[in-house]
């Protein structure tokens, strides 16, 4: 469980010294103090906020706040002994990528950089994983993220994702876009950069960087990686907005291009409308992966009376 309270400088200071016995250093930036008592683990942050975690963390807490206790709803929540200290609270750079499972549409991959002081910011907003949020909600979200942090997008249509999937496999054409939009990313923030570096995990890292042999840069330094990424930091909840933002976008103009609406995913609705395509002379290579076992199931769909 974490719980965060805002307090006063005086009762900061009182905190820090009532856990003086315990404290660690070696202190990541924005960071007054950490320990570890049975049970919880206290950090107390230069904004005023302290957060507890742990099985014992609401009990610890209510001995300091007077004011009534801010459970903290953010995200992420998990944390990993083998990411550094305080990872949620760290500037990381993030990225996600959508559409790897939808017939119709896009392969689109982003990285968001997310600064330690905008943090409260994309708290404010409500950032989570994409995938629990509502389309009208990613659109609102996805341009506020797109404002304050820095990001970059490739977003590979159907066509292109097409010519490409001939000569790499899904998840390797998944790693040189991850790596790709990392190295941009870290281009834009030069000279500045993020604490650590966290890619949503699909492959093992050695299969990840096995697959990046040959491209150039390999982004490599303080990388980590983590499935469902997005309960460890908020730059890959924010990378998987952006990417489904633009992948949305997209969705549309292949829509509108299509003359009815494409829908996600790969059950036996998209066989249908597929097919419908295939019947009206429509090009599957314009708005389908046509490595998809979809493909094949249309073409019959199509040539049924």
């Amino acid at each position: 469980m974490n719980v965060v309270i805002q307090v006063s400088p005086s009762k900061f200071k009182q905190i820090q010294q009532n856990y003086v016995t315990n404290q660690q250093t070696g202190l990541p930036k924005g960071t007054s103090f950490r320990v570890k008592i049975p049970g919880v683990t206290i950090t107390g942050y230069q904004n005023g906020k302290i957060m507890f975690q742990g099985q014992l963390a609401q009990q610890e807490a209510q001995r300091w706040d007077t004011h009534g206790m801010m459970t903290s709803k953010t995200h992420p929540t998990k944390i990993a002994d083998d990411l550094p200290q305080n990872f949620d609270q760290l500037s990381v750079l993030g990225s996600d990528e959508v559409g790897t499972g939808s017939y119709f549409g896009p392969l689109t991959t982003a990285a968001v950089f997310v600064q330690h002081n905008h943090l409260k910011a994309l708290n404010e907003l409500g950032v989570e994983d994409s995938k629990k949020l509502s389309d009208p909600a990613i659109i609102k979200m996805a341009k506020q993220i797109m404002q304050i942090c820095p990001y970059h997008v490739v977003n590979i249509k159907p066509h292109d994702y097409n010519r490409l999937i001939k000569h790499y496999n899904q998840a390797q054409l998944k790693a040189i876009c991850h790596n790709y939009v990392l190295g941009k990313v870290l281009d834009k923030i030069k000279p500045q950069s993020p604490d650590a570096i966290l890619i949503d995990e699909f492959v093992s890292p050695q299969t990840y960087f096995n697959y990046l042999q040959g491209q150039s840069p390999i982004i490599t330094k303080n990388v980590f990686f983590k499935e469902k990424g997005e309960s460890y930091h908020l730059a890959v909840a924010a990378a998987s907005i952006v990417a489904r933002y633009v992948s949305l976008q997209t969705m549309d103009e292949l829509s509108a291009l299509a003359g009815q609406t494409l829908p996600i995913g790969a059950g036996h609705k998209v066989d249908l409308i597929a097919a419908d395509l295939i019947r009206k002379g429509k090009n599957l290579d314009q708005f389908a992966k046509l490595h998809f076992g979809n493909t094949m199931k249309a073409r019959r769909l199509a040539n049924q009376k």
